[in-house]
């Protein structure tokens, strides 16, 4: 029987979702699961190098959020909050629009806050997304850094805009670099300059892949049967030289400990087109669900998902070798994590599976 989407339900109460996050980021508690025997372990993420071995490698990715929501005016004066979702020609975007429905092709819009650029509406493509031309054009990120705001998931709730200058510095990796994603990529939120340090002390190395997180790692699945779902593409790279450093430490028998989900998503998505890990970039859709195999990661850093969330269905998978049941073994371990009030979602607390 393919899963089920009620397979990956579960109950959380509403003060249990992070809407700030914790000072400092290593403060954060760390759940450790076992996933062959469902062991749990409570640490400190601050005690994370002590939990690894000399000859692992951390694969961090290097997206760096940008400002992505801002808002447009009609000529009427009606109001449209956007999302930018990606540049695909400079000056043409594909975004979110809430409010341009009934908008016909061809209707420009004035852009609050750059009253110098507009955007033409161009053609529809479901659920609220819209092709549009920046007129004039220039870069998305450089608008957006000007006129944009922090694209926060919509479970945290911020009072308006006088919060983003906070959310914006303390939503990003400290080693964000490469501009693209719409959500950050929330692993890695909890790691600090010490951290790193000690994991350096500690023989483990560090390498970094890229995956621009958009709306695929977000979407809700809406069939029962999972196995219908189809993801978004996200654009991602693994480097040459991060391909290199990761095959030899895998020879070498250290394992790779893949920061987030989207990390993950990029080294099972080129292990399982190339056959090893190789340098590879371009738009990766992989979907991971029970029962799965896992070609190149061997452990995880990764926060605690919404109920029936692809993210979820990840981590489940992640749970499965050696067996019967990996779903129950994530909702047991989140269970114990209910009773003992970890913090959820992506301001939340943070889990290692080993």
């Amino acid at each position: 029987m393919p899963p089920r989407l009620s397979d990956f339900d579960y109950p959380l109460d509403d003060r249990l979702i992070a809407q700030e996050p914790v000072e400092p980021r290593d403060a954060s508690r760390l759940m450790v699961l076992c996933r062959q025997s469902g062991r749990v372990e409570h640490r400190c993420f601050r005690e994370l190098a002590g939990l690894l071995s000399a000859g692992d490698v951390m694969v961090f990715n290097d997206t760096r959020v940008i400002p992505a929501k801002f808002t447009c005016r009609r000529a009427s004066g009606g109001r449209i909050d956007g999302l930018f979702l990606r540049e695909l020609t400079p000056g043409r975007w594909e975004v979110m629009l809430r409010g341009a429905g009934r908008c016909p092709e061809g209707e420009v819009l004035s852009i609050v806050g750059d009253e110098q650029s507009e955007l033409r509406l161009g053609e529809s493509r479901g659920r609220g997304r819209r092709m549009v031309e920046l007129d004039p054009p220039q870069p998305a990120v450089e608008i957006l850094e000007r006129v944009g705001q922090t694209p926060l998931p919509h479970y945290i709730r911020r009072p308006g805009p006088l919060e983003d200058s906070e959310d914006r510095q303390r939503y990003q990796t400290v080693y964000a670099d490469r501009p693209g994603a719409v959500a950050a990529p929330t692993a890695g939120l909890h790691f600090t300059e010490r951290v790193l340090k000690d994991l350096a002390e500690a023989g483990v190395e560090s390498e970094t892949v890229t995956l621009h997180v958009g709306l695929g790692t977000f979407e809700p699945v809406r069939e029962q049967d999972v196995t219908a779902h189809q993801m978004h593409a996200e654009w991602y790279e693994l480097s040459e030289s991060a391909a290199e450093k990761l095959s030899a430490a895998k020879e070498a028998g250290g394992r790779i400990v893949a920061v987030g989900t989207t990390s993950v998503r990029v080294l099972e998505t080129v292990a399982r087109q190339a056959g090893r890990l190789a340098p590879a970039e371009g738009w990766t859709d992989l979907f991971l669900y029970p029962p799965a195999d896992f070609h190149a990661v061997d452990a995880m850093v990764t926060n605690f998902h919404l109920p029936r969330s692809t993210l979820l269905m990840l981590v489940a998978a992640f749970c499965s070798p050696g067996r019967t049941d990996g779903t129950q073994a994530i909702l047991n371990a989140y269970a114990e994590a209910r009773g003992r009030e970890y913090r959820f979602y992506s301001y939340g607390d943070a889990m290692l599976i080993v």
